[in-house]
């Protein structure tokens, strides 16, 4: 009996943490709960009605007989490969720059970001305006210099396309050089002091120093990028509209197209078709996040 006396109370601190462990349980399922109708409502009604939409073999049979889409496959895969190294490799530069501790730099930095801070729309159409043939800011400015008549920026293809890939760079440029700064920042300055005391070179301290403890941020940053840029289309669509005759459209833009010429399975399967490019990224990416 006294040992059942005893035992007794040593019960009652479990009990008392086992409710209380049920309640917070409780609490955050409701508080997962609006989360989860967000994602259904947003996010996979939107995903399921879209494949739904894009379900019969004929939309992609049109799909591919449409040279446009060829165009845009073409464009994207050049966007990817060109634009997104160059950003990448101009922002590593730039975190080398911006991690000097000089007070001027700072001015600078704070300069370099308001690209990317600002809205795309009144930021991108005031690129477009600068690019007008007739009363744009630089061709009047080549006027008055040379007397000569610019050139029709967003009526060559291959021009406007560049075009597209520059202000992509440069709105996007800023936050992948404080990601790349904040990478550098993380490096212990004695690793940098013991390289100048063994009479390292800048560009030794950056090769073994640097870019060893930078690589799999780079990695994973060009990797993440590439996902965002294909389905990115404030560069392309509000720089050119897809202009001229549709042949600057990439595939996060191709869909809008057949959404104005009222298409809706065509521009439901553009969507789709992006998918075998989008997933092996996503893939590639949670591997090197779960390492």
């Amino acid at each position: 009996m006294s040992s059942t006396a005893t035992a007794a109370p040593s019960l009652a601190p479990v009990v008392n943490l086992g409710a209380r462990h049920a309640r917070w349980q409780f609490w955050g399922a409701v508080m997962v709960v609006p989360y989860l109708l967000v994602f259904v409502v947003f996010v996979l009604y939107p995903v399921g009605y879209g494949l739904w939409l894009a379900r019969h073999p004929q939309s992609y049979v049109k799909l591919v007989e449409d040279p446009i889409f060829f165009r845009s496959v073409i464009n994207t895969a050049i966007f990817l490969v060109v634009a997104i190294n160059i950003k990448m490799l101009v922002a590593l530069v730039l975190s080398g720059f911006f991690v000097t501790s000089r007070w001027w730099i700072k001015i600078v930095s704070a300069i370099f970001i308001l690209p990317w801070a600002m809205p795309s729309i009144p930021t991108i159409l005031s690129v477009r305006f600068m690019l007008n043939p007739e009363w744009g800011v630089i061709n009047s400015t080549i006027f008055r210099l040379t007397g000569a008549d610019g050139p029709n920026w967003l009526n060559d293809p291959s021009l406007a396309l560049a075009l597209a890939m520059v202000v992509h760079v440069w709105k996007s440029l800023p936050f992948w050089t404080l990601i790349l700064v904040a990478g550098r920042l993380a490096i212990p300055a004695e690793q940098y002091e013991a390289a100048s005391v063994d009479g390292a070179s800048t560009w030794q301290k950056f090769r073994f120093v640097s870019w060893p403890a930078l690589k799999t941020l780079y990695v994973t940053s060009l990797i993440l990028s590439m996902i965002w840029t294909l389905g990115d289309f404030n560069s392309v669509y509000l720089l050119t509209g897809g202009g001229p005759a549709d042949l600057t459209h990439v595939l996060a833009t191709l869909g809008i197209r057949y959404l104005r010429l009222d298409q809706v399975d065509l521009s439901m399967a553009s969507i789709v078709v992006a998918l075998p490019l989008v997933l092996p990224l996503v893939y590639f990416m949670m591997k090197r996040l779960s390492k």
